[in-house]
């Protein structure tokens, strides 16, 4: 009877999932059609009948987060014991597990980032390079080795791609084979590596292969259309001859090609698996038919796309999705600003409202703009939400709360109730604090907590305090945060798989998006499926905007992207009032602090535009590279660092990130004469 309860509330075509408890299995799901449900009532009701145990199951998916989520709702469904790791954890997990057995000896120290490795490889070769030209390297050898193109390979392997190198191809490869060769003197690994050396050890170790083939024989892959070559020879590894596996994707989400993604390993399943069982999901239950009809309207236009899967809206209608053109991107942040100020105004939570973009950089004007209407917001990759210091105090309370037993007896309510008590310690309180700064984000960190406990409580009226704090520290485990009360800020790539009720796609122009260095078909209908993704977010709210220039007084040269082509029916755009920028910095006084609001009066707080003991989004890689660039340039003219560009100065710059000689030019320390003489070089490090 409980499995059967499983199976109630899914559609038929989820059902089918369900149902289809042996392998193989390729589920084609369009966004908002409620994959996630499907699997995981598809894994819960397969152990649930006796098909297999849970803890035979492996689900694998590519974010730390996804594969919280997959174990949340399993435990709910009464399947707890399943396995849901990304590829990397799982591969670690395996390889510690049979390292002391296989190989022996000090296992390798796994590297975070290649980006030293590479400068010393580079510096081996005799060949300089900029801290941001070092970034491109190091992405390029990922791609190499997911591809499985040895360093002799590479350059082949560019042509054929038909791939732009970071730096001539032969110096690429020069750099790659060195920084093969001083990882392994160094006893070190990489991600690629570790994924690598754990299907050798599968491969030559017949042993070690079966304990892992009796461990795990059911697998589910989530996201599979991101699989690329080297975790599919893994997965093939952990399969051996079975064919016991689930693969889960939308084909209109293809957005990773760049790092060696590939769409094919979904799209030709049934090639490797003949009698496979295909299900297709297309009722969207995330978006309004209004949302719907323009995703449907972008894919539709793709050119040579192979299984378009076209969503049906199974929501009541909504608002039509609006159409923006504006002056200027400063005009645009301060338009989308005031429709957050209103959205929210209207009741709509700052968290279920994001404002997307193409790149990172594009971030600013809009934190700016933000801050100016007095909308809270959350930059999505900044800060991990569990290392915030307040966050790891309330966790200490909260768990100290449950080993005293502090618990009350409840209906749900009683969970609520506790943990405000708890976290009203540390600071929480039912009304937030006045504006910005570093106590409105304290406090809206313990409000998440508080919003999390209710929705435990929602979902689960019996749990206690134990179960809260289990379920925050296998959160904390997976960096699974819950939202936190602000408007997103996020790139297109980091908004895949995330939704909110409102959505603003902002800076849609031509060389934006698509992006300027995409050249061929492929890659234009890459950028197109990131539009695609960015529409699929939205729930109910939509809009869609572009700015004729980037600054204000700037030539209106540019133009809509391509992929609006007869889609922006008869809404027409129009440039909204622009907001009265005199409101950003009063004109007498003081200059306050971006991030506490407190007056500023050293000189070198008013530079950084900061207190200096306030945080700061510093991107130290730039602010090394700028610092490197100065050495020279005083070597080179005979003068004294300072005199070129002061410390804070540089560390101005590199929290700014500047992407114009304007808003270098913004920048206090920065003159008319540097910026003429040094202005396109600072832009250049900046990635301009």
């Amino acid at each position: 009877m409980l499995a059967e309860s499983v199976l109630e509330g899914l559609d038929p075509e989820q059902r089918a999932v369900a149902e289809a408890v042996k392998g193989p299995v390729c589920v084609l799901a369009g966004a908002g059609t409620g994959k996630t449900r499907a699997i995981t009532h598809r894994i819960a009701y397969a152990t649930l009948t006796g098909v297999v145990t849970p803890q035979r199951v492996l689900a694998v998916t590519f974010t730390t987060r996804a594969a919280g989520e997959l174990r949340s709702r399993l435990r709910q469904l009464g399947a707890p014991g399943v396995q849901a790791r990304t590829f990397h954890a799982a591969a670690l997990r395996q390889l510690t597990y049979f390292w002391p057995r296989v190989v022996g000896g000090e296992p390798p120290k796994i590297i975070d980032s290649k980006i030293g490795l590479v400068a010393d490889a580079a510096r081996a070769c005799r060949l300089s390079f900029a801290r941001t030209e070092l970034r491109d390297l190091a992405s390029e050898i990922e791609w190499a080795k997911v591809t499985q193109h040895r360093p002799e390979d590479y350059p082949a392997a560019v042509v054929k791609a038909d791939r732009k190198a970071p730096a001539e191809i032969v110096d690429v490869a020069r750099v790659y084979a060195m920084y093969e060769q001083l990882r392994r003197e160094r006893n070190l690994l990489d991600f690629e590596g570790m994924l690598e050396l754990t299907a050798a050890v599968l491969t030559e170790h017949r042993e070690v292969a079966n304990q892992v083939r009796e461990q795990y024989r059911y697998f589910v892959v989530d996201e599979f259309q991101d699989v690329n070559p080297l975790q599919k020879m893994l997965l093939d590894t952990w399969l051996g001859d079975r064919d016991d596996l689930c693969v889960v994707g939308d084909p209109n989400q293809t957005i990773y090609s760049f790092t060696g993604a590939s769409p094919s390993h979904l799209l030709d399943f049934t090639r490797e698996h003949p009698d496979a069982k295909i299900v297709k999901l297309v009722r969207d239950y995330r978006s309004t038919p209004q949302v719907v009809r323009l995703a449907n309207g972008v894919i539709g236009q793709a050119k040579g796309a192979r299984h378009k899967l076209e969503l049906t809206a199974q929501r009541e209608n909504g608002p039509e999705p609006v159409f923006n053109e504006y002056d200027d991107e400063v005009a645009e942040a301060d338009d989308a600003a005031r429709q957050a100020r209103k959205l929210i105004d209207e009741g709509v939570p700052a968290r279920e409202i994001a404002i997307l973009f193409r790149i990172n950089a594009q971030s600013e004007t809009y934190e700016s703009a933000l801050a100016a209407a007095g909308v809270p917001y959350v930059l999505r990759g900044a800060e991990r939400f569990f290392e915030r210091p307040e966050v790891r105090e309330a966790v200490v309370r909260l768990r100290g709360a449950a080993r005293a037993g502090g618990d009350a007896e409840t209906d749900g309510t009683g969970l609520i109730l506790t943990v405000r008590h708890v976290l009203s310690g540390a600071g929480f309180s039912d009304q937030p604090p006045e504006g910005a700064g570093a106590a409105r984000a304290r406090w809206e960190s313990l409000a998440a907590l508080a919003q999390l406990a209710e929705d435990m409580a929602a979902d689960n009226p019996k749990a206690g305090l134990p179960d809260f704090v289990a379920e925050l520290e296998e959160r904390a485990a997976a960096q699974h945060a819950p939202p936190l009360e602000g408007v997103t800020l996020a790139s297109l790539h980091a908004a895949k798989g995330l939704e909110w009720d409102a959505v603003f796609l902002v800076g849609l122009a031509e060389g934006t998006l698509p992006i300027i260095y995409a050249k061929t078909p492929a890659q234009i209908e890459e950028e197109r499926r990131l539009l695609y993704v960015g529409v699929t977010r939205a729930r109910v709210h939509l809009a869609l905007s572009w700015a004729l220039s980037r600054s204000p007084g700037g030539a209106h040269s540019r133009r809509p992207s391509r992929f609006l082509d007869g889609l922006t029916g008869k809404t027409t755009t129009h440039t909204p009032p622009r907001a009265d920028r005199t409101k950003r910095r009063p004109a007498k006084g003081p200059q306050p602090c971006r991030v506490c609001g407190r007056p500023l009066t050293a000189a070198v707080e008013r530079k950084l535009g900061r207190c200096e003991d306030c945080p700061s989004e510093l991107n130290e890689e730039l602010l090394l590279a700028l610092k490197e660039w100065r050495a020279e340039v005083s070597a080179d003219q005979k003068i004294p660092a300072y005199v070129v560009f002061t410390d804070a100065t540089l560390q101005a710059i590199a929290e700014h990130n500047p992407e114009s000689l304007e808003d270098l030019a913004r920048i206090p320390g920065v003159g008319k004469v540097k910026l003429d003489r040094y202005g396109e070089a600072v832009l250049t490090l900046c990635g301009y």
